[in-house]
């Protein structure tokens, strides 16, 4: 019993750090959220959350890491944004994490944003000698990563609502 609860615990825990990481630029937020679930279905026995429910979970936070990655890439690419300046706004973006961290969660997510918004101007005002190139660049990038974020957030509270309809049934 003990172990149950402590695997419940967990869950709830897992569940809540996804949340959180849905607005975390670092912290897979779906799929903690899946993780959580099946943490917490492994301490219930798989008794109200099975497998057929964590497999859909599981697909939606596939979903979601596919619709993130696809979403900023294709926006970013149509707005003509180069495959070296989306790998220099990854680069930048994780050192911009690091480098604000010590501000709590706030520092993550805009140094993150700044760091990959400035590595991407910087590449794309390098290689094409225009500023305007460059801006429309980054103005790609900020839609893809807005759609992509909002697309997450729907599928990680979907998921969540899922995981209590199951568990509070």
């Amino acid at each position: 019993m003990a172990e149950a609860n402590l695997l419940a615990v967990a869950g709830y825990f897992l569940i809540a750090l996804g949340l959180a990481g849905v607005v975390l630029p670092v912290v897979p937020g779906p799929l903690l959220i899946w993780l959580g679930a099946l943490v917490w279905a492994w301490g219930d026995g798989f008794t109200r959350i099975g497998w057929a429910e964590l497999v859909l979970l599981g697909v939606l936070a596939l979903s979601a890491w596919g619709a993130d990655l696809w979403l900023t890439t294709l926006l970013s690419r149509r707005s003509g944004v180069s495959w070296k300046a989306i790998a220099g706004a990854v680069v930048c973006a994780i050192v911009g994490s690091v480098l604000l961290v010590q501000i709590p969660i706030v520092g993550v997510i805009f140094g993150a944003l700044i760091g990959a918004m400035l590595g991407m101007l910087a590449i794309e005002w390098y290689d094409k000698r225009s500023p305007h190139a460059a801006l429309r660049a980054i103005g790609g990038y900020l839609v893809g990563s807005l759609a992509a974020s909002a697309l997450e957030i729907v599928i990680a509270l979907v998921m969540v609502g899922l995981f209590f309809w199951q568990t509070w049934n």
